[in-house]
């Protein structure tokens, strides 16, 4: 851009023309210095008016004047080019800045937002732990999808994976729940179109997946169930997606790494793919997510750990060199992220998922597991296992880890050392363990619970439940006469009690008629198998890590 010249000589760059004016902190064209410099259009000198205070002198360039004065230094090439291209780009980036602006807004109006009526959080913050339940349905939409899903559906949770973050970023847990687990629906406020609240009546003894869809039944129900069914867990917000996004997000990262430990051809989900290696995307990547016949025992939870498998290998692929230093497929991956992503109003801006990725990028793929809640089939399909239940005690120890920000991966050095002191001295056989069991404030069924662990997981069969005694006691505590010594530190060691928890004194006399140590589970009680202190390692459930490359079977 040239500027007119203020002032005379050959030697005047247009780049000297661009001043930084103090007053403005703004680039604008610079007015000539009276000292040195005579105006272009000779005229009368204004004087200032009485009492107005001089205005600051806006810098002017030093000119090669005549006798008397000292000749100014030219400005060589190099610094002439500098200041011409510092002017120049200042107005880049103002222009820049509002194309980066448009194109935010651009993105942020690609995302689909719901109300869910305070199921989740208002707002994200980078400073503490997050769970974010992420929903996948079976609704259709897009060209293709013709052959998938219920056609007259709003959408079912088919797939879903609470991803809970740590607060120090050190380590993430996705926790798959099954699509087909029987459970109960609670009651669930939705806005309606116009504004108001509808709350649509809990079911008892329904599958998970009628969480969304049925009864206009939205994302909010969803999360509140898992809230219920991971006794008070909480859960901060919800992303959705349905089929089309498997498509797209892995259209749009180049494709996806999957291997397969034998050749599948299935005529039902369409997949088509030989044995060993192979890059899915579009079309195949929804089959191999979608497919179960192929797999060994052809069920939900055969589908639930490839879909694991080939969400670590998309989750590899994000943060790889070829997709991170690729500015094409960066963008072109917010554009299909934004338009596939339904998430409530708590992260509904591309600046607060942009937050959100950055976060989880902290956790090293080795620290992200991923695993199945434990269920078990239901009794009430008889013989045709089409449904599930929940497996209470390592289920709880589960939810209990995240509840507690607790790393499924590794051991914090304080809960090693803990367990190692705990307790020391010897020890009875379990088998030796006589105990009275009472629920003195814990969640109800606590000590039904209990017992069952005791007596089928750690092999201590003369436990009794004798139900409640009362519901004020905050802490549990076990109770033993002196020669009892050797049973408390061996039901301490098998239950995770601390040392604080156990009290000498008196043992009281069971059904038998024998002295039996009494137990009873205050308000701290965390579930049958669950260290009062923090769990000292995971429960013993399948899982794997997004750093292990396995070949689906």
């Amino acid at each position: 851009m040239d500027a007119p010249f203020r002032g005379s000589g050959d030697d005047i760059d247009p780049a000297d023309q661009w001043v930084l004016n103090p007053r403005t902190g703004e680039y604008e064209l610079r007015q000539p210095d009276p000292a040195t410099e005579r105006p272009a259009v000779p005229g009368p000198r204004t004087a200032p008016e009485p009492g107005a205070a001089p205005e600051p002198a806006v810098p002017g360039r030093r000119r090669t004047t005549g006798r008397g004065q000292r000749k100014a230094k030219k400005k060589s090439t190099g610094k002439r080019i500098l200041l011409w291209t510092g002017g120049t780009l200042a107005f880049v980036l103002v222009a820049g800045a509002g194309a980066a602006y448009l194109y935010l807004k651009h993105l942020d109006d690609n995302i689909t937002t719901t109300d869910t009526a305070g199921a989740t959080s208002d707002s994200f913050s980078k400073d503490k732990a997050f769970s974010i339940l992420v929903i996948g349905t079976d609704k259709r939409t897009g060209k293709g999808d013709a052959g998938y899903g219920d056609a007259n559906s709003l959408g079912h949770a088919d797939t879903n994976i609470l991803l809970h973050v740590s607060k120090d970023r050190s380590n993430a847990t996705a926790l798959s729940i099954p699509r087909d687990l029987v459970t109960d629906i609670p009651d669930c406020p939705t806005r309606q179109q116009d504004g108001s609240l509808k709350t649509v009546p809990g079911t008892r003894n329904i599958r998970f997946n009628e969480s969304l869809g049925q009864l206009g039944r939205d994302p909010g129900c969803t999360v509140r169930t898992v809230k219920a069914l991971g006794g008070g867990l909480e859960v901060d917000h919800f992303m959705m997606a349905d089929f089309n996004a498997v498509k797209t997000l892995t259209t749009a990262v180049g494709g996806v790494e999957v291997c397969l430990d034998h050749a599948v051809k299935d005529t039902k989900s369409h997949l088509d793919l030989p044995a060993g290696p192979s890059k899915v995307e579009g079309e195949q990547a929804l089959a191999f997510v979608r497919t179960r016949h192929s797999w060994a025992n052809q069920s939900d939870l055969d589908r639930i750990k490839v879909q694991q498998q080939f969400l670590g290998s998309l989750f590899r692929k994000m943060k790889s060199d070829d997709t991170l230093t690729s500015p094409t497929r960066l963008m072109g991956l917010a554009e299909t992220a934004t338009k596939a992503l339904t998430v409530d109003k708590g992260i509904g801006h591309i600046t607060t998922l942009k937050d959100v990725a950055l976060e989880l990028k902290k956790v090293p793929p080795k620290n992200i597991t991923f695993l199945t809640l434990p269920v078990k089939d239901n009794p009430a399909d008889g013989a045709f296992h089409k449904t599930v239940i929940v497996d209470p005690v390592p289920a709880g120890q589960i939810f209990t880890m995240i509840k507690d920000d607790a790393s499924f991966t590794e051991v914090k050095k304080k809960q090693k050392a803990k367990e190692a002191a705990r307790l020391k001295g010897p020890r009875s056989a379990a088998a030796d363990v006589r105990v009275d069991l009472y629920n003195a404030g814990a969640p109800g069924g606590s000590a039904q619970t209990t017992l069952t662990w005791l007596q089928t997981e750690k092999g201590v069969a003369k436990a009794s439940q004798l139900g409640n005694a009362g519901a004020g006691q905050k802490r549990t505590t076990l109770g033993y006469a002196p020669a009892q010594a050797a049973q408390a530190r061996e039901l301490a060691d098998l239950m995770g009690l601390p040392a604080s928890a156990l009290k000498p004194g008196r043992s009281e006399t069971n059904a038998q008629g024998l002295p039996a140590m009494v137990l009873r589970l205050g308000a701290d009680f965390k579930g049958a198998g669950v260290p009062l202190t923090g769990p000292a390692k995971a429960p013993a459930v399948p899982k794997t890590t997004a750093d292990q490359v396995k070949c689906a079977s």
